[in-house]
């Protein structure tokens, strides 16, 4: 067995494939993909930025949404700008490490993304259903405490997926069908046996996500109860519009990973999940500021004092095209 290993080239680095090599669709998915990014950073930063600044949204809805845009920004930094680079390089070349750093990243960032969306959940089932003991079950302290849960939660979840991918042996080929190092394309490389891994990842996956998605599910269904009980038709639809925003972004974020991580493998393909990664990994960290945020009366009030009144109707506008 000793000798059968050391007869094993380990691979030193991964050689990512991408989308294509036309140049023409190069340009556009360069074009593409640059914008979306920005517009990524804008958002995100700006929604970070305006909570941080304005006092009216100082309240746990706004520091957990924060704290999203946080998260957004940073698991779409971590894939797109090597995207972008690698799409004009002749060899979309990563080392074996900087792969491992990537995947570990993405995937605290995704964990988190996916545990703040139950936390905020849970904040809008108090704030619907105990009304007057919010202030006093979501205090400063509770809120503080809930995010730390959320950041370590994240970090101890990546750590296993990075640990299942590094405890595996990649002899060759070296050669990865996707724009970045993932979980699947990196377990259809490796030269041992996958079982194990893929057993424990797709039941942390499985149990943690389900858990996330009955936290969500738990708090919506007593709001809702809650909303149904109120008689005013104007106290409906003000409850009802402080959670749709959430439901929609919880709703794309949800079905995308589930899609990815929790199929049969019999069903992989990687064309399609190309298509499903750009979905997650950049175009929902751009629309979760849009979606969530930006078409928010209560965002858009606080942001009014700080433009023009011109600059504020242009904003407004925009925001409902």
């Amino acid at each position: 067995m000793p000798m059968e290993q050391n007869n094993r080239s380990h691979v030193s680095e991964f050689i990512l494939l991408g989308f294509t090599n036309e140049p023409t669709i190069q340009q556009l998915l360069f074009i593409f993909f640059l914008l979306i990014y920005l517009l990524t950073i804008c958002g995100n930063i700006g929604i970070i930025l305006t909570v941080s600044i304005i006092s009216d949204l100082h309240n746990p809805m706004y520091f957990f949404l924060s704290n999203l845009s946080f998260s957004d920004l940073c698991y779409s930094t971590v894939v797109t700008p090597r995207m972008l680079h690698d799409i004009f390089s002749n060899r979309k070349s990563i080392s074996f490490i900087g792969c491992a750093v990537q995947l570990y990243f993405f995937a605290t960032f995704a964990s988190i993304e996916c545990y703040i969306l139950s936390t905020m959940a849970y904040d809008r089932y108090v704030a619907i259903c105990y009304p007057l003991l919010y202030p006093v079950i979501m205090n400063t302290r509770a809120c503080i405490l809930l995010v730390c849960v959320v950041y370590i939660s994240g970090l101890l979840t990546s750590v296993i997926h990075t640990s299942c991918i590094l405890t595996l042996s990649f002899c060759g080929p070296n050669v990865i069908n996707h724009f970045f190092c993932d979980i699947p394309p990196l377990m259809e490389l490796s030269c041992s046996d996958t079982y194990t891994n893929k057993t424990i990842i797709f039941s942390i996956v499985s149990f943690l996500g389900f858990f996330s998605v009955i936290v969500t599910l738990a708090s919506y269904v007593y709001i809702f109860a809650t909303i149904m009980n109120i008689r005013s038709s104007a106290g409906k639809r003000k409850a009802f519009s402080t959670c749709t925003s959430h439901l929609l972004c919880v709703s794309l974020f949800y079905v995308t990973v589930f899609f990815m991580y929790l199929r049969p493998a019999s069903s992989y393909s990687v064309s399609q999940d190309k298509v499903v990664s750009v979905f997650y990994t950049m175009v929902i960290p751009m629309m979760n500021p849009i979606i969530y945020s930006l078409r928010n009366a209560e965002v858009k009030k606080a942001f009014r004092p700080l433009v023009g009144e011109r600059e504020y109707v242009l904003f407004s506008w925009a925001l409902c095209q």
